[in-house]
């Protein structure tokens, strides 16, 4: 059943009440814990009154979990503060002499907030807190932006990740065990560490990467049509998926002799881990690679709240940052953090798509998005908007006045108009002539570029806001000047800390604002 926090305090309650600095996220936890995480809102957690041991109070839980992700603890750590700091005991209402609990607490809290109706409640309670100041109030601008965020794992190579998800099938799947010792030869999968060969033999690693493969192709025919729980399921499923995303067909063979290899280029969504499934390759540079996940971020330019925020795998056109920025903007259209009024959306080149300019468009919004660059087919020749589009007759005509209609895929083929055409080296060289593939919103594309060009206000302004979504970006990434690296495995879970982390990044935020309770109600002093 739910437990409850004292409300009659003890002498060494306030005797250390003085040294927590005034102002900080410790003293107001410790005035106002109650009212931003009221007991109400953890009740359907628990069993009815008088129906078993009575929990750690919901309120006291809350603000370390809290103060645990603003200061990037683990779970040891936080505990061991919640024991020993004489902050974290005044910010949760612990008394001095108070043992604390087992770090294994929090995981309860969370696996049980998880598992609710609503699992992202901490967050929820903040947002609640921000609505109620007004800060927002008449601010009419978002800024998106993303980083890349470590998983807590290390990226596997091909033969581990094969030996890995093969003996996974072992111990989740009911009597794949004794089927695997019976057909698998590639290995003994029932011993620890990689497969003793010479890894310096060419030809021995491509045995082995053959053998591997052949053995979780079998393991996966052998309980096809299975009726299997979800987590037998997924085990089968992974082994499928590590088995055909880095091999392919040895040279000169067909794929049915058995002969494979690693493949030569890395599989678009690649799983890099068995341990952790979600975690992806990503780039957020052409020169950089990363291993992990994508952290999304909406704030407002101008206080530096953030409004939503999701984290998502790392690869994946649905991950990618339009796609992400998409469905912020519906959210802000249904009047999550944005009131249902019409709101300026700032966001650099990688933006700049079509398809979430529609989207902004259609919610009534204002795109101020750097547009993508448009790069000629021949250096120095024409680009795409040196092509007339008449959207009405469905014509695109070239710089040398040709004509052509558009398909049906919105495809405009100049074919042999290009054979004999004078502008021709200026515009293609492509031996069948020049061909445009057009966005189904082409039209927003080429007014957010030519709009971009001649004004200079819009450009100045995207200047003035946008570059400070980057502040809540590093607020979000790093912590005393070193870059986060998650903690859990899997979306769901890093998901919830991101949720996590902004609510108190912004509980923070207000704090330097003057957050204060008065009347029952939230004020801010600027």
């Amino acid at each position: 059943m739910q437990g409850f926090e004292r409300m009659d305090g003890k002498l060494l309650d306030a005797a250390v009440g003085h040294l927590v600095p005034a102002g900080s996220m410790f003293a107001f936890l410790a005035a106002h814990r109650g009212d931003v995480f009221p007991d109400a809102d953890y009740a359907d957690l628990f069993a009815p009154p008088g129906v078993g041991r009575p929990s750690l109070p919901a309120t006291r839980m809350a603000a370390v979990l809290t103060l645990q992700v603003l200061h990037d603890y683990s779970d040891r750590e936080a505990a061991e503060a919640a024991r020993f700091d004489v902050r974290w005991k005044v910010a949760i209402g612990a008394p001095l002499d108070d043992p604390g609990f087992d770090p294994s607490s929090l995981v309860y809290w969370r696996n049980r907030i998880a598992k609710s109706k609503r699992p992202h409640r901490i967050s929820e309670a903040v947002k609640k807190v921000v609505q109620d100041t007004g800060v927002l109030s008449g601010r009419r601008r978002r800024a998106v932006d993303s980083t890349i965020l470590a998983d807590a794992v290390a990226t596997q190579d091909t033969v581990t990740q094969l030996v890995a998800a093969i003996r996974r099938v072992a111990r989740v799947v009911p009597g794949a065990a004794e089927q695997i010792a019976a057909v698998c030869t590639g290995h003994d999968y029932s011993k620890p560490g990689k497969p003793a060969i010479d890894w310096d033999d060419p030809a021995a690693k491509d045995a082995l990467v053959s053998s591997l493969v052949n053995d979780a192709n079998t393991i996966v025919a052998v309980f096809a049509g299975a009726v299997l729980d979800e987590a037998a399921a997924s085990a089968l499923a992974l082994l499928a998926l590590v088995a055909g995303q880095d091999a392919g067909p040895a040279e000169g063979s067909d794929g049915t002799d058995g002969r494979w290899r690693i493949a030569k280029k890395v599989a678009e969504d690649r799983v890099i881990s068995t341990v952790d499934p979600d975690a992806r390759h990503t780039r957020k540079s052409g020169e950089a690679r990363r291993d992990g996940y994508r952290a999304h971020v909406a704030a407002d330019p101008e206080t530096g709240v953030i409004t939503d925020e999701r984290l998502t795998r790392a690869a994946g056109q649905e991950n990618s940052d339009p796609a992400v920025a998409e469905a912020f903007v519906d959210a802000a259209r249904d009047g999550n953090g944005g009131g249902g009024d019409p709101l300026a959306w700032y966001g650099d080149s990688a933006y700049g798509t079509g398809d979430l300019r529609g989207a902004i468009e259609k919610a009534g919004h204002q795109a101020v998005i750097k547009p993508r660059p448009v790069r000629p087919a021949v250096e120095g020749g024409f680009t795409v908007d040196d092509f007339t589009v008449s959207e009405e007759r469905g014509t695109v005509t070239c710089p040398a006045g040709h004509t052509v209609a558009l398909s049906r895929t919105r495809v405009a083929t100049f074919g042999a108009l290009c054979r004999h055409c004078p502008l021709r080296q200026r515009c293609t060289t492509r031996k069948a002539g020049r061909q445009l593939d057009l966005h189904p919103r082409d039209d927003l594309l080429r007014a957010a570029r030519a709009g971009w060009t001649a004004s200079s206000g819009l450009r100045k302004d995207y200047r003035a806001h946008r570059p400070n979504v980057e502040r809540a970006i590093a607020q979000v990434a790093t912590w005393r000047g070193r870059r986060l690296k998650l903690r859990y495995r899997g979306t769901a879970k890093n998901n919830a800390w991101l949720k996590r982390r902004t609510a108190a990044l912004n509980l923070r935020n207000l704090l330097g604002k003057g957050l204060a309770r008065r009347d029952g109600a939230w004020t801010l002093a600027t």
